[in-house]
């Protein structure tokens, strides 16, 4: 007999319950993690058994909050954005039991990183025209082709891929989507490095990488489909996180302006409380849109969101710099690094200023999403699209 989902006075019980049980002062935090995840306390929306308790979403940060005032481990999603806000909702919409089993428990822990390998040198902003080819043997395929722009490859421990399998049919039709093992033979990750001197982005290279069939994500030619949920998964990850007021890059901004009154002008003032404003707006048009959302099934509204997060951190990284003038012009250290994670918030201006500029690029470039809330938000003639029905492979590449 089922039962009803629990309520937030139900939820609170059972944090109360857990922690009476389960000390995070005394046990290791990966053994407090794993115990979390196991009794549905990690993503109370997913199902039961996977994290969960079919509880509704927006009672996460409730439990998050009564887990970090106890003083709680952090699964650090900071390290694995892509695996938590990507990868995670894909494998719940789209894979199997056993991979859902597999997957799901180690990537909320931290124990497994994620990455993503979909951007190709031929194939950015048009992901449908990738050109990476898996080819069945078997109950394998064999991977052959390059990513690019890979964020967290070089910590990854498995990544989603997506691929061309079919072609001689039209390329959104061709594609399948798969779960690669980053520390499979034939797996090369090599650093790109950035304006800003680091090389968070990776280029891949995959060369006679074998894949097993039951890594498969979604059936054989549904890789688009697959794809396109990944993407407005990434696109709400990005735009739509849950910040605080003034927090993110407003916050410093608006540190700053109060604690160096000798920087401001009437323009500059003018300016502050025009994109405090936008920040603000954006920020609870973030939070709406994560009310409205159902455990891996986002809309196109995602794209807006990150389409302003990512004009939003460039237009206040500019501020920043325009209010220190040339003391903004220092940069505070060029050495190449590999980092783990992007932090904004505790990096110097000249840092910030630099990074936000591939924001406009990562996670869907800003013209598409233009096009995207055109076109499926609000309902304008599509694009004139004339290699729709011709094959992949009759192409121009």
């Amino acid at each position: 007999m089922s039962t009803a989902p629990p309520d937030a006075a139900a939820l609170r019980r059972r944090v109360e319950e857990f922690l009476a049980e389960h000390d995070p002062a005394a046990m290791e935090p990966l053994e407090f993690l794993r115990a979390r995840f196991d009794a549905g306390l990690a993503w109370v929306h997913y199902p039961e058994g996977l994290g969960g308790l079919d509880a509704p979403r927006h009672l996460q940060p409730e439990v998050d909050r009564a887990f970090a005032a106890a003083g709680a481990p952090s699964n650090q999603p900071e390290r694995n954005g892509i695996g938590l806000g990507m990868a995670a909702p894909t494998i719940l919409a789209f894979g199997t039991e056993e991979q859902k089993r597999r997957f799901l428990r180690p990537l909320w822990t931290g124990e497994e990183i994620w990455c993503q390998l979909f951007s190709e040198p031929g194939a950015g902003s048009d992901l449908a025209a990738l050109g990476t080819r898996a080819v069945r043997d078997g109950d394998h395929w064999t991977v052959n082709g390059q990513k690019v722009w890979t964020s967290m490859a070089h910590e990854a421990r498995w990544a989603i891929l997506v691929t061309r399998t079919d072609p001689d049919v039209p390329k959104h039709r061709g594609m399948t989507y798969f779960v690669c093992d980053m520390t499979a033979p034939g797996v090369e990750v090599r650093p790109l490095r950035q304006i800003t001197g680091e090389a968070e982005f990776n280029e891949v290279f995959l060369t006679d990488v074998r894949v097993p069939d039951e890594h498969r994500l979604g059936e054989v030619g549904q890789g688009w489909q697959v794809s396109t949920a990944t993407l407005m998964n990434e696109r709400v990850a990005i735009g739509g996180q849950a910040v605080p007021r003034e927090g993110g890059m407003i916050g410093v901004v608006a540190g700053l302006w109060r604690e160096r009154p000798e920087l401001r002008t009437p323009g500059l003032h003018d300016e502050v409380l025009r994109l405090w404003v936008e920040a603000e707006a954006a920020r609870l048009t973030g939070r709406r849109l994560r009310q409205q959302l159902t455990a891996g099934q986002p809309g196109p509204e995602g794209s807006a969101a990150k389409l302003a997060f990512a004009d939003l951190n460039q237009r206040i990284s500019g501020l920043e710099l325009e209010l220190l003038g040339e003391e903004g012009l220092r940069y505070d250290d060029w050495t190449m690094r590999r980092p783990a994670e992007v932090d904004f918030t505790r990096r110097s201006p000249g840092y910030r200023y630099l990074r936000a500029k591939g924001n406009s690029i990562e996670g869907g470039t800003s013209e598409i999403l233009r096009n995207i809330i055109a076109e499926r938000v609000l309902g304008l003639p599509g694009e004139i699209r004339v290699d729709k029905d011709v094959p992949w492979k009759d192409l121009p590449k």
